[in-house]
């Protein structure tokens, strides 16, 4: 954890905070803050400082903060990928959060397992969980918004062209396409499909909303090398 993320929930007056959950355990056996301590603290969707550990005991830390610090900016990117296996939905969403993906679009394929929509991690709760642990990693605190969108074709036919206009617009698919352009300075629609990669009817409709197949080369990516690799390579 290297930003103790605070809630609103968590304020007990305009500088004070009381932590008791998972957070207090990370004081104790992690950090091992003794009373006096100086942490980096953030208030999530809010401002980064640094917090004063006043007390800290089995049942609760209070912490005195100070929040002046915007957090770094997020990378002007929507991002398109096709739902994931559940396991690697978690790793994927920490990976979103702590790289700064302003939009997740979590999006139904034809290779996309009916069963990975019933995953209790799809739960908004847990969702935000995972985010919140990546959120920490990197030292951020806006959270992605995160869209669920579990039928394919009426969402590209319909929201993907308003939704990619102004952007450069781009699917990650393995073939005979330009390569992935680098370090770009203009916002971003990006599509990356299931392990499997996006069936042809997929990446035409996909080509039709905007968005321009390209690829990282010959070398099949797992989708969360894929996410981490095209991200980079972008900005």
């Amino acid at each position: 954890m290297n930003l103790l993320l605070l809630d609103d929930a968590d304020f007990i007056a305009a500088d004070r905070v009381l932590l008791r959950d998972r957070r207090l355990i990370h004081l104790q056996t992690v950090h091992r803050a003794e009373v006096g301590a100086s942490l980096r603290v953030g208030r999530i969707n809010g401002l980064m400082g640094s917090g004063q550990l006043l007390r800290l005991d089995a049942q609760e830390a209070e912490l005195q903060i100070q929040l002046e610090q915007p957090p770094p900016a997020k990378l002007p990117i929507t991002l398109l990928l096709a739902l994931p296996r559940p396991k690697m939905l978690k790793r994927i969403l920490q990976t979103v959060a702590s790289m700064g993906v302003q939009r997740l679009i979590l999006l139904n394929s034809y290779r996309v397992e009916k069963s990975f929509w019933q995953t209790p991690f799809l739960d908004p709760t847990a969702i935000r969980e995972q985010l919140l642990l990546g959120l920490e990693q990197a030292r951020d605190t806006q959270l992605p918004e995160v869209i669920l969108e579990k039928r394919f074709k009426p969402f590209v036919e319909d929201r993907l062209p308003q939704l990619a206009a102004g952007s450069l617009g781009l699917v990650g698919h393995p073939g005979a396409y330009p390569a992935c352009p680098r370090a770009v300075e203009q916002p971003v629609t990006l599509a990356i499909g299931p392990e499997g990669g996006w069936i042809p009817y997929e990446v035409e409709m996909l080509h039709k909303a905007g968005l321009q197949p390209v690829q990282l080369g010959e070398r099949i990516l797992r989708v969360e090398t894929a996410v981490t690799a095209l991200l980079a390579r972008l900005f």
